[in-house]
């Protein structure tokens, strides 16, 4: 379903090679890559001098970066030696091992109050740094988590990145261990007979490592120093042929293809392959957003991240990531490519999205997800994922199985060929393409939304005329914006004002605390600054906690309507702009 494709992006997908795709991959994937290890660097380097053969100007830095190897685990029952592993970021345990009371939790809820003291609860799914920190909470010792038929590999603090001395004391206090579902029904069956003791013994290696980051750039010809950032990790869980293999290779073909066309691009691409990620909760892109902040913030236009693309099976293209206003983008390529109609999710706080406080439209976080199925390999999987019909990257991920073998030639071609396009048309329109209609449509209902939970106990009166007036400009504007012909400096100062309202949308629609600093991984709630607003229509009203609440919700509203404010300043100014060039000719 190619033909509302242009012939240049017809020639882009012709360019675009399975075989080369392929290489890249093997290649990336050859070793195991623990962040900071000479293995990761390897690929880097490889990485490097691939693209410097395609022309590309390259840099290789490193930084310090907290980073969380685990190593050894082991679980003791009785007579029995229960395989298990440990997780980055969770404490190890003393050297003479640990003993607690374990007990069957089954499938956590928030009800916890059968959590004794010291005791060890055994949880039924994949290790969650969420449920950690409320069983944390509760008093448990250590816990132990059941995956599924394999162990999955992940990374059980929130703090985002490298932590700071504010944020530090939210690390994980209590050791934790996987096990796979057929030894989980073994330590069941003993706590049944009568067992009324484990002993945990692991060993977790976290501290502060040099970690490299490897940027390259092809240059635009018309506002060169406006970008769009398009990254991916190397670090990997073990092999990591998916997770992030394909997702390098997909980038080095991108560097390959685009760098052909360089003399169409009015914009440069920076490509960004972070280390950190797997075991340092996105340490590199947090590090990267930290060091170049002001940067970032006046000329990157776009962020494109990648991860686990072109696994066997994926084949649900309709729920990857975007906002609002890139959806249009992801719209309209699933479509030509895929042939199917896309229906976005919401970012979570994950994936390296280390740039909304900077106000940098985000799409893309994967691309394509498995079907969902009865496969028991799969169930816990899909749980992570929480999709509509999608099930996440695959029952392999974050495992042993994270090999090349799960690669399927033609759906990698058909992921790389859809970044392709999409990042193309950012780097050549000449008016960015960003929905800010549809960012303010989105936060209009939001807005609604908290008003209906807060009933009378808050008012957003303001913010609901302040965001009316928004989305009346902006819907003038997308009217208009395609009418009229824009010279090079025209088409700069309309995209001038096009980024100035990101820069107040996406901070207050995704950002909950100092725009500088970087919220807590995990799912935030949207306009994460009001949240507490659920909580104060819990409360009793007029009691000490209520006024606490509203002072500091209060606080909020006036951050929020001050950037509304701002965006209807910088909104009238694009209105005006396209209107006086509603008759210009190039």
């Amino acid at each position: 379903m190619t033909e509302q494709l242009s012939s240049i992006e017809k020639e882009i997908l012709h360019e675009i090679e399975t075989n080369k795709l392929l290489e890249y991959n093997k290649e990336m994937a050859k070793e195991v890559r623990l962040s900071g290890s000479e293995e990761e660097l390897r690929a880097f380097q490889y990485a490097r001098k691939t693209l410097e053969s395609f022309g590309l100007d390259t840099k290789l830095s490193f930084n310090d970066a907290y980073i969380s190897l685990p190593k050894e685990a082991q679980l003791i029952a009785g007579d029995l030696n229960i395989p298990c592993i440990t997780h980055a970021m969770a404490p190890s345990t003393p050297i003479e091992g640990l003993v607690g009371k374990p007990f069957y939790l089954g499938e956590f809820s928030n009800d916890i109050h059968s959590v004794e003291k010291a005791s060890i609860p055994i949880v039924e799914g994949i290790a969650s740094p969420f449920i950690l920190k409320e069983l944390e909470k509760a008093g448990a010792a250590a816990v132990i988590f059941i995956n599924g038929p394999l162990t999955h590999e992940m990374i059980v603090s929130t703090v985002w990145g490298s932590p700071s001395e504010t944020n530090i004391n939210q690390m994980p206090k209590i050791p934790v261990i996987s096990i796979n579902d057929a030894d989980g029904l073994r330590l069941r069956q003993l706590i049944e007979s009568g067992i009324n003791q484990v002993e945990l013994h692991t060993s977790v290696e976290t501290k502060w490592t040099p970690i490299p980051t490897l940027t390259a750039e092809i240059k635009g010809s018309i506002e060169s120093d406006h970008f769009v950032l398009f990254s991916g990790h190397i670090d990997s869980w073990h092999y990591g042929a998916m997770d992030n293999g394909s997702a390098n290779a997909t980038m080095i073909e991108v560097a390959r293809v685009l760098s052909k066309f360089q003399t169409h691009l009015k914009r440069s691409i920076r490509f960004a392959f972070w280390s950190g990620h797997s075991h340092g909760r996105y340490a590199g892109s947090q590090a990267y957003a930290d060091q170049h902040w002001e940067e970032i913030h006046e000329n990157c236009v776009m962020h494109f991240y990648i991860d686990s693309v072109g696994g066997k099976g994926a084949a649900i293209l309709s729920e990857s990531n975007c906002m609002a206003e890139t959806k249009d983008i992801a719209s309209h390529y699933v479509k030509q490519i895929a042939g199917q109609d896309f229906i976005g999710s919401r970012y979570g706080k994950y994936a390296d999205q280390s740039f909304w406080g900077a106000g940098v439209p985000s799409l893309f976080m994967g691309m394509a997800e498995q079907e969902l199925s009865d496969d028991p390999k799969s169930q816990k999987v899909f749980k992570v994922f929480q999709g509509k019909k999608a099930g996440g990257f695959g029952w392999w991920w974050h495992t042993v199985e994270d090999t090349i073998d799960k690669i399927d030639p033609a759906v990698l071609k058909r992921d790389c060929e859809i970044y392709a396009l999409s990042i193309f048309k950012v780097l050549t329109d000449s008016i960015l393409p960003i929905n800010q209609q549809a960012a303010a449509k989105e936060l209009k209902q939001i807005i609604v939304d908290y008003q209906e939970a807060a009933g009378n106990r808050i008012s957003l009166d303001i913010t609901m005329e302040r965001l009316n007036k928004l989305e009346k400009v902006l819907a003038e504007f997308q009217h208009l914006r395609e009418k009229g012909s824009y010279s090079v400096d025209s088409s700069k100062q309309v995209n001038k004002y096009l980024l100035a309202v990101s820069r107040s949308l996406i901070p207050l629609n995704y950002v909950g605390v100092d725009r500088f600093e970087h919220d807590a991984a995990g799912g935030l709630l949207p306009v994460p600054m009001l949240s507490s607003i659920y909580k104060l229509s819990e409360v009793e009203e007029n009691s000490h906690e209520f006024y606490l609440l509203r002072t500091s919700i209060n606080r909020q509203i006036n951050k929020i309507n001050y950037l509304l404010k701002q965006a209807i300043l910088d909104s009238e100014q694009l209105l005006s702009l396209v209107k006086k060039r509603s008759g210009e000719h190039v």
